[in-house]
Parts: C-alpha cells; sequence; structure tokens
C-alpha cells in the first residue's frame, strides 16, 4: 500500500481539483490504493467536486448499436471483434426509420444524447451518408443532443459529421498507452488520439474514456487519468470490463465494487470539470454499490449497451431519486 495512504485528508484533495491543480502521481496512487475503510470519506471529497461542477444533476445517455460484428480489429475485450467467437448478432448499418425510431425511444428514457454506435475500424462512405441523413432528421425533428461512435475517423469525416448536426463524437482510447499493445495490435493508441483531435478540430464535442479491468497496473489507471486530462474530452466514460464468453479477455473477473468507486474518484479529481459516466459494465462490477457512484460520476447510459444487457430503467431512475438527485434535462 502506498505509505501516504494511511494518513490522508481527502478534503485535500477536493480542494486541489477545485484550485485547478493536478494531483502529483503519488496522490493519485493513494486514492487507488485507499483502504476500503476510506471509501465513504473519499467519496465524500469525490462528491464536493462534482457538486461544485454539476449539483445534484444526472446526465442520461441512450445507446444504439446501428451496427453490430463483422469489425476486422482484435480488441480483445470485444464481442464484436475479429477475434470474438461470442455468439452475438450481427448486421450491416441499421436504416433511417430504425434510427429514428431509436431516437424517440431515447427520449421516452428520458435520456438527453442519444449515441449512434456503429462497429468497424471506421464508416464507409456509405455508412457515413446513412448516419448524416438521420441525424439531420433528429436535429430537426426533436430534442436531442447526438453522440455519434463509428471509429476512427479523417478530418473530412469529422466535418461532416459536424455540420450535420452531431454534438459529440465517441472515440475511447480505451486502456494506457503503455497497455495498449496488450489490448489492441491493429491499430495504434495514437490514431485514436488523432481521431479525438480531429473530432475537436471539426467543431464537435470530444467524449473518450476507458476500460477498467483489463490486466492494467494501478500507475497505467492513472496514466489513463492524466492522458484524458491531456486529451481535455469533454466527457469520460469509465467502462468496467464485462468479460464476454468467446472473447480473449473472458476469463479476467470482475473489479471489486470497492475498487471501481476509487477508480470514479481519482477520475474525477483528475479530470474535476469533465462529465464522468459510469458506463459499461457497471452492473456486473459495481453491482449493489451503484448508487455511490453517482457520488462521483454525474452521468450514465440507461438500456442496454452494444451486445450486453443493462439495468432496468426504472432501477435506474429509482436510484436517481432515492439519491436526491435529479435527471438533467436536455438544453439545445
Amino acid at each position: 500500500m502506498n505509505q501516504l495512504a494511511t494518513s490522508v485528508n481527502w478534503t485535500d484533495f477536493a480542494n486541489k481539483a477545485l484550485a485547478g491543480d493536478v494531483l502529483s502521481p503519488e496522490e493519485a496512487l493513494t486514492v487507488l490504493q485507499a483502504d476500503d475503510d476510506e471509501i465513504l470519506p473519499l467519496l465524500n471529497a469525490a462528491y464536493c467536486v462534482r457538486k461544485q461542477y454539476y449539483g445534484k444533476k444526472v446526465k442520461l445517455n441512450m445507446i444504439i448499436n446501428a451496427k453490430s460484428g463483422l469489425c476486422p480489429e482484435d480488441c480483445g475485450y470485444c464481442s464484436q471483434s475479429i477475434v470474438s467467437n461470442a455468439p452475438i448478432e450481427k448486421y450491416t448499418m441499421l436504416d433511417k426509420d430504425t434510427l429514428l425510431a431509436g431516437a424517440k425511444e431515447a427520449l421516452n428514457r428520458k435520456a438527453g444524447t442519444y449515441c449512434i454506435v456503429a462497429s468497424g475500424r471506421g464508416p464507409t462512405c456509405r455508412e457515413l451518408e446513412q448516419v448524416i441523413d438521420a441525424v439531420k432528421e433528429i436535429r430537426a425533428t426533436m430534442p436531442l443532443k447526438i453522440c455519434a461512435c463509428l471509429g476512427l475517423l479523417n478530418e473530412e469525416q469529422a466535418s461532416r459529421l459536424a455540420e450535420a448536426g452531431v454534438h459529440r463524437y465517441n472515440h475511447n482510447v480505451n486502456t494506457s498507452r503503455s497497455h495498449y499493445s496488450h489490448i489492441t495490435t491493429t491499430h495504434s493508441y495514437d490514431q485514436r488520439v488523432e481521431t479525438v483531435n480531429a473530432v475537436k478540430r471539426a467543431g464537435m464535442s470530444p467524449c473518450s474514456g476507458v476500460i477498467v479491468g483489463m490486466g492494467e497496473s494501478d500507475a497505467e489507471v492513472v496514466e489513463m487519468a492524466y492522458a484524458l486530462r491531456e486529451l481535455d474530452a469533454d466527457s469520460v466514460p469509465i467502462n468496467f470490463l464485462n468479460a464476454i464468453p468467446g472473447t480473449p479477455l473472458e476469463d479476467y473477473g470482475r473489479t471489486p465494487a470497492l475498487r471501481g468507486l476509487k477508480v470514479l474518484s481519482l477520475f474525477r479529481f483528475i479530470c474535476p470539470t469533465k462529465e464522468i459516466r459510469i458506463a459499461g459494465g457497471r452492473e456486473v462490477n459495481l453491482r449493489t454499490l451503484q448508487p455511490l457512484a453517482l457520488y462521483a460520476a454525474n452521468s450514465i447510459f440507461v438500456g442496454d449497451y452494444l451486445t450486453t444487457p443493462g439495468q432496468e430503467m426504472t432501477g435506474d431512475y429509482r436510484m436517481i431519486e432515492d439519491l436526491g438527485f435529479e435527471i438533467e434535462r436536455c438544453a439545445l
């Protein structure tokens, strides 16, 4: 255990984050290595930061799996990759009417952001046109923000999505630069970073996050947090590995719930002003401690993920209500 972890005033960490100062690497490790008995004061400190920037609001997001499977990349965590034997549904890009129906469902679920996600290395010309066509109609008819996640983008593709009305683009770095080759070899960490930078240059809000629980060290978790602070992503989804049978990482164990809360607290301290979203795997890893996670995070997905089920949405509504929090309404 980090020796500093035995005598920490977590409020000092909150004050440092609120002042705009970044934790030192030693302090960051202290968060991850804190004694489990420290979880409540640690979360209280993280909540002081969260409350300053987001009050008691919780942002809801909904995903539609717009294209499933058929991906040539070898990401070890993903059921849709070429190296996966997971028995998932596979289909090409959904048609416009189906994407529009998904947007209406997002509204029904009280989501403020509708996330159009497609498997693959990057969009083909046809796929890009299909998404753009749907986005234009959604923007013209529904009070939703739209996030797209279509893989690697070039400058022209990013500009076209921005012009069509996509508010935000998601492209996760997934893990640390130093751990990256253990997870994916068919594209590089730098290619992911360049896509996020292309998104920013096009005028879209950048969304980039990580997957925790893929064999990374504490130091590599800290490295991820610093990298996303440097990348200046507006939204930071924190996924916890849901080890899907048939994927190369199928035998990896779940992240203990208390460790998950420490990870979320760390990212709140390192990226204090940013939207921190508890994303894929929260139900499997955080289990009954999901409500506590919202003292550090301010955003969740409602409904299912890409190929795995999410918590029944009325459970999410009750969780938010019981905490005394409220759903953030979409402000376009």
